[in-house]
């Protein structure tokens, strides 16, 4: 709801990872938000899966872990994306609409 009172259209929310995959087409979104602590499928493993079929789409962590506390190979992720792709818990609502912003507004 803060995401579309913010002025994001067409927000979809999925409690399931592997449903919001099947789901997922490319270039009908623009971002993910993606927890990392998921059930079936982490965020990271969900990232990998959403890159293969549409390298464009931008993503955003959330996380409740400190970076670094991660599984060697979620560390590439982690490198790939930067720091500023993570959103500790619990959210500032404020500084994730600034942050997703941000990220939108990069090329």
């Amino acid at each position: 709801m803060a995401l579309e009172e913010s002025g994001f259209l067409q927000v979809e929310a999925f409690y399931d990872p592997v449903l919001a995959l099947s789901r997922f087409k490319a270039g009908a979104y623009d971002l993910a938000i993606l927890d990392i602590k998921m059930p079936e499928m982490d965020g990271f493993d969900l990232y990998k899966e959403l890159r293969k079929i549409d390298h464009k789409l931008k993503i955003c962590f959330l996380t409740a872990a400190e970076l670094g506390h991660y599984r060697e190979t979620d560390s590439d992720v982690m490198n790939e994306l930067g720091k500023d792709y993570f959103v500790a818990k619990p959210v500032n609502t404020i500084n994730l609409i600034d942050r997703l912003n941000s990220m939108l507004s990069q090329k």
